[in-house]
């Protein structure tokens, strides 16, 4: 059973969904090599929170008082709560085992969605999110090495909370406002819960890992990038296609993430890759482009009186 949700989308809203993957691809390459060390909390904070307070400078623009639990939640499940618990997972499991726990995250939200927001899986993305976590453990999966309870229970954890924040999202329409009777734009809705986000992880890590450390130059381009790139532009494109797709399929391109990261670790960190890694990638894509529902643009056709006209032109 279709819902209104399902219906069909323009191949330009993909494209803008998949700036957010595109752009978070690059943070484990960036984070190994430019940013400080051993320290995810601060890194996470500083994602967050400066480029949060720079767009909600801009907007200048507050949640409304029925709407601020709201943005709370949402800040904590999609910045304040997915941060750590994404970190803590990467520090307590081998990457490519992350890596695929993390692709059950269209499952999760597709979970989520049927009984949130009314809208029922479609069988072909059901699959279609099968066949990409099957690509993406072709992809990155190796030698699971050490695993320990804490790492797996962060992972799932992180997907829960990330799909549980992907489907509010949906679940809430944008506020209306004195300053927006028809809603508040989408770079209001990011900055307000990247804001709550980095406040949320500021005290948290200040606590567990002390005083910020040193910072090189090497290090803000670092931070440039995973703050501008990798959150503010990339939450703005991932939100404002979640507002125009169905959740499902909105997830099912989440899984373009792992791709990215593995081309960049081929490029920059001569990182293997074979046959399988090759099967695996074309999993994974045949996986996103299978789960979607595009609109076919409008032929028009001409009236009986325009093709006698068009006809005697010739």
């Amino acid at each position: 059973m279709e819902t209104k949700s399902s219906a069909g989308y323009s191949l330009g809203t993909v494209l803008l969904t998949a700036v957010a993957p595109l752009a978070w691809g690059s943070t484990y390459i960036v984070t190994e090599n430019f940013l400080p060390p051993d320290r995810p909390l601060f890194a996470a904070t500083v994602r967050a929170l400066p480029v949060g307070l720079v767009l909600l400078a801009f907007v200048r623009q507050l949640p409304p008082r029925g709407w601020r639990l709201r943005a709370v939640v949402l800040g904590l499940c999609n910045i304040g709560l997915f941060f750590p618990l994404i970190f803590l997972s990467a520090y307590h499991l081998p990457g490519g085992l992350a890596a695929t726990l993390q692709a059950t995250s269209p499952l999760a939200v597709m979970a989520l969605a049927w009984p949130l927001i009314g809208e029922r899986p479609a069988g072909v993305r059901v699959g279609a999110a099968l066949v990409g976590l099957v690509g993406v453990a072709l992809l990155v999966l190796r030698s699971p090495g050490h695993v320990d309870g804490l790492g797996l229970a962060a992972a799932f954890g992180s997907v829960l909370v990330s799909g549980l924040g992907f489907v509010l999202i949906k679940r809430w329409p944008a506020p209306v406002t004195t300053k927006s009777p028809e809603g508040v734009g989408m770079l209001t809705l990011v900055s307000w819960q990247l804001v709550v986000g980095g406040l949320a992880l500021l005290p948290i890590g200040l606590v567990v890992e002390g005083a910020p450390p040193a910072i090189d130059g090497r290090a803000v381009l670092g931070f440039s990038w995973i703050a501008i790139a990798g959150t503010g532009l990339a939450y703005f494109c991932w939100f404002r296609g979640l507002s125009r797709m169905p959740a499902g399929a909105a997830s099912l391109i989440g899984l373009v993430n792992p791709v990215v990261g593995t081309l960049l670790g081929i490029a920059f960190a001569s990182e293997a890759f074979g046959p399988t890694q090759a099967l695996g990638m074309a999993l994974v894509l045949g996986g996103v482009v299978a789960g979607q529902r595009l609109t076919r643009p409008l032929v028009p056709v001409a009236s009986p009186a325009a093709a006698v006209v068009a006809g005697n032109t010739r």
